[in-house]
């Protein structure tokens, strides 16, 4: 009996968690991991804030708020079993005025609704958890965890390799050519023949779904999320994590404040238009990701709609006085002079042809190719359970 062969590109956090998913549940599969970088999880999962998200802000029945939900625990768990630091610490999410409390209290609902368990707080009861903390009023979000994803995906991998998977590190497939006995993946690594494709691309899904022969119905178009840290005789100002309400008329989250692992504190992130798919400073610039995101139409009308919102992004980039500000909303003790720089990621967020964001998970089908078109956050809280759920697209 011939064994089946999957091809899985990528090796971030989802693509590395599918290709175990495929060997648990596949027995005699023949399972090889491509990753182009020289170390797995190089981008989007090594430059992820360590949250493990609880699921609060997704439309009750959506891809996201099923996934999150449930891959909040099976994360969590996996975490414990595997030796992973791993804290349940719990979030605030803050109201800073009165005209942002029905926000809050929609949350409440739709956190309901989503099956978590939330609290709502007053100023007082807001301050039990973060003292030094202003607001008029708090929703307390308990299974929110961090942890470090990077050491997720190592684990991933040492799994993977123990179980018999062949794994590629610097291996870019740059084409994909259909033969009689399946799908020959040409890498700069050599070549491999797929029965099946997953394509885990994250910031190049995209490209990978052209090359396989898809019109994928989306660009990815890369953001940029720059942190700052407290410095370190100020992070008892944090104990967890805090967060502002989301406000729907903008795209993005908002900055906030977020207790790593390590026991830093990161401040962020903004969001700004990135001059590459992998461009972590205004300094990267790579004409033909440039070019390919400008001459997308779909970008331009995301731009009209929220000019003014990606306006005060960039301004908040090259202002530390500006970033500090949009935290001090939440936690008036931070100044300028508490922040120093902490790097920054990049979010492959799918755009449609219109100027929307996707906001869901995103999974498109060919015979014999899965392909993975939008997964930001919480993709990595989620990546055990989407990897569950793409391998049940795929027949037996």
């Amino acid at each position: 009996m011939t064994r089946r062969r999957y091809v899985v590109v990528g090796g971030g956090i989802v693509g590395l968690a599918t290709a175990h998913r495929l060997l648990t549940e596949r027995p005699g599969a023949t399972v090889t991991v491509l990753e182009k970088e020289s170390c797995w999880g190089a981008h989007q999962t090594r430059h992820n804030s360590g949250v493990i998200h609880a699921g609060v802000y997704y439309t009750p029945g959506s891809l996201k708020a099923r996934l999150c939900r449930d891959g909040n625990a099976s994360m969590i768990r996996f975490c414990r079993d595997h030796g992973i630091a791993v804290d349940v610490c719990g979030k605030l999410i803050v109201a800073a005025s009165e005209a942002e409390l029905p926000r809050l209290k929609a949350l409440y609902q739709r956190a309901v609704a989503n099956g978590l368990t939330v609290q709502l707080l007053d100023p007082a009861q807001a301050r039990e958890y973060e003292p030094h903390v202003r607001c008029v009023a708090a929703l307390h979000v308990a299974s929110t965890a961090i942890t470090d994803f990077g050491a997720v995906c190592d684990t991933l991998a040492r799994l993977l390799q123990e179980a018999g998977a062949r794994l590629w590190l610097r291996a870019r497939a740059y084409r994909f050519v259909p033969r009689s006995h399946g799908l020959v993946v040409e890498t700069t690594a050599g070549e491999v023949t797929a029965d099946v494709l997953i394509n885990c691309a994250g910031l190049h899904s995209d490209r990978v779904a052209r090359l396989a022969g898809l019109r994928p119905p989306v660009k990815i178009i890369p953001f940029r999320g720059e942190y700052h840290q407290l410095v370190p005789a100020r992070r008892y100002l944090v104990r967890n994590l805090i967060y502002p309400v989301p406000d729907p008329q903008f795209p993005f989250l908002g900055v906030h404040l977020t207790r790593m692992i390590d026991g830093s504190v990161h401040v962020g992130p903004n969001a700004v238009l990135a001059l590459a798919r992998e461009g972590y400073r205004w300094s990267t610039v790579r004409p033909g990701d440039l070019t390919d995101a400008v001459g997308y139409p779909g970008l331009w009308r995301l731009a009209r709609r929220h000019l003014r919102y990606g306006a005060a992004e960039v301004r908040r980039s090259w202002s530390r006085r500006r970033f500090a500000a949009s935290v001090a909303r939440l936690v008036p003790a931070i100044e300028p002079a508490d922040l120093q720089p902490a790097g920054s990621g990049v979010r492959a967020q799918a755009v449609r042809p219109d100027g929307t964001l996707v906001d869901d998970f995103l999974v498109v089908t060919a015979p014999g190719q899965v392909h993975v078109l939008n997964a930001p956050s919480p993709a990595a809280t989620s990546a055990l359970e989407i990897a569950r759920y793409l391998v049940n697209l795929i027949p037996t």
